[in-house]
């Protein structure tokens, strides 16, 4: 059987990159590793790290095509980000103009969670810690 170790990153395709990087960036708290501008491509690359581990690829491309989001498609699905307090998380977000969902409860763990969009629609959830 294959072994693979953990998950290494997950690369995401923005369609403005200024309004992702501030999301990502100044709202959830990702740390800029490094921020490339790739002319060949007219293109940014921007690795970002949540608590000193490198987790995001965000980048930018001209005129990308528009994500299939809801209702449920084929794909990725979402992302989702473990958080201490689920109620902070959200007031926090809402407070930044971020439009969120009601927390809800899984039926299988009994853990509490919401979801938002990020700039493109992207579903992310925050989901309370185990």
């Amino acid at each position: 059987m294959l072994q693979l170790n953990k998950i290494h990153h997950i690369a995401i395709i923005c369609s403005n990159y200024d309004i992702s990087k501030r999301f990502y960036t100044e709202i959830l708290g990702f740390k800029i590793i490094s921020e490339v501008y790739r002319k060949e491509r007219d293109s940014y690359k921007l690795d970002l790290s949540l608590n000193g581990t490198y987790c995001i690829e965000l980048f930018s491309f001209p005129n990308p095509p528009q994500r299939v989001s809801q209702p449920e498609a084929c794909g990725l699905r979402h992302l989702a980000f473990e958080v201490d307090a689920v109620e902070f998380t959200r007031d926090f977000l809402i407070s930044n103009n971020i439009s969120c969902e009601i927390i809800r409860t899984d039926e299988f763990t009994n853990k509490r969670f919401f979801f938002i969009s990020d700039p493109d629609n992207l579903p992310i959830e925050f989901y309370e810690k185990e």
